[in-house]
């Protein structure tokens, strides 16, 4: 086999696509576990919880450290602890306290997602390709496709073999990322920038510009994440539809046109404005959230779980081009900052609709309709201008 960037682009698609796997095959799940296991819904919202806390930590210390080791033992080991976690959750909780087997597993594939999420991006970004925009959007639309594979597969599975055979599953998924880890032993792999070019991270932490994308990450990764991690519970005790149905019309419906969104701009986003679009999409978001919480239609709800996997698709893609834009000189520390305000955004959000959902008495309703601020949030900064970074410019790769 011949290794070109080209393989290297695709090896990055194929990491999104397992990080939907650690993201989103859990979820399916929440119900069977509160069922099977007895876990209240307080500690099924921690899960959400830690898988993202994790991750933001790994955010945080990988800008110290990707870069020291190099981004190609970084991927590897990124994908054998996704793929780790996976093959854990299948027997952890047979030899302990189930929740506790179930929270060591998250915390293993949060290692390895929490890794993609730092890598991948740049890795991208400094591929020689002709539109960085296009192919970042592009990038981020197989996590959706994932999600989308993730969902169909799993809800097929479940109808044919049965939900209690989902150990099974959980292996077929970790076979992915370990196929990719050893296409990360030879791709090629350019340099984003020099490191003596890069920006460091006391520069960043005082750069305005980098705060307004910080959060502009943070409300997107919660905007994302709010209705995608709760959407099977939500459709299945909340609506009362079956679970095939729930999973079809709820996460799948977002991921899917999440992905839809993201495939488009990639396609044609050189013919429109980043910032018009962005904007569009935080309004179409706050309303969609609108729908999801308010109506006592449970078919409106549904309408609006898929509004906002069309909304929220380019926020995160986009701010990431957006910081490119204005940090050129961003480097690795920025990535994986953003990185963790996006997963800060990604723990937050969900967090929220479950404490909430608690407190009503397993009501996600409200949880919901509070985690819409985070869209108004993101309008609101998206009105404000993003300064340039005057510093050195990274040279072409």
């Amino acid at each position: 086999m011949k290794f070109t960037f080209k393989t290297t682009m695709r090896a990055c698609f194929m990491s999104y696509i397992a990080h939907a796997a650690v993201n989103n095959f859990v979820p399916l799940l929440f119900v069977t576990f509160q069922q099977d296991y007895h876990i209240p819904l307080d500690k099924i919202t921690l899960l959400v919880t830690v898988n993202f806390g994790v991750q933001l930590i790994v955010d945080l210390l990988a800008a110290k450290f990707v870069d020291r080791i190099g981004y190609r033992p970084s991927a590897v080991a990124a994908q054998l602890l996704a793929a780790a976690g996976l093959a854990l959750l299948t027997v952890l909780p047979g030899l302990m306290d189930p929740f506790m087997g179930i929270l060591l597993s998250v915390i293993v594939y949060a290692l390895g997602g929490g890794l993609i999420e730092v890598i991948v991006s740049p890795i991208v970004e400094s591929c020689p390709t002709d539109n960085k925009q296009a192919a970042m959007s592009l990038l981020h639309s197989f996590y959706c496709w994932g999600h989308v594979g993730v969902v169909l597969i799993s809800t097929l599975f479940f109808h044919l073999a049965g939900v209690g055979n989902w150990r099974v599953l959980a292996l077929i998924w970790a076979v992915l990322p370990i196929l990719n880890s050893a296409v990360f032993c030879f791709t090629p792999l350019a340099p984003l920038l020099p490191e003596e070019k890069g920006m460091g991270m006391r520069e960043l932490l005082s750069n305005k510009a980098f705060w307004l994308l910080f959060v502009m990450m943070l409300c997107a990764g919660a905007s994302e994440q709010s209705v995608s991690q709760w959407a099977s519970a939500f459709a299945e005790r909340g609506l009362g539809v079956s679970k095939t149905l729930g999973d079809l019309l709820g996460p799948m419906a977002f991921a899917a046109l999440m992905g839809l969104s993201r495939a488009l701009y990639g396609k044609f986003g050189q013919r429109a404005r980043l910032d018009r679009v962005m904007r569009l999409s935080a309004a179409l978001c706050a309303v969609s959230y609108l729908l999801v919480a308010l109506p006592s239609s449970p078919a409106v709800n549904l309408l609006g779980c898929g509004l906002c996997g069309l909304s929220v698709g380019i926020m995160w893609p986009g701010t990431l081009s957006k910081a490119s834009a204005a940090l050129p000189a961003g480097g690795t520390a920025m990535f994986a900052l953003l990185a963790l305000g996006g997963d800060l955004g990604c723990s937050g959000g969900p967090t929220l609709v479950g404490l909430v959902g608690g407190a009503a008495g397993g009501d996600m309703k409200p949880g919901l309709l509070l985690s819409g601020g985070f869209a108004l949030i993101m309008l609101i900064c998206l009105f404000t201008k993003t300064p340039k970074h005057k510093g050195t410019n990274p040279p072409e790769t």
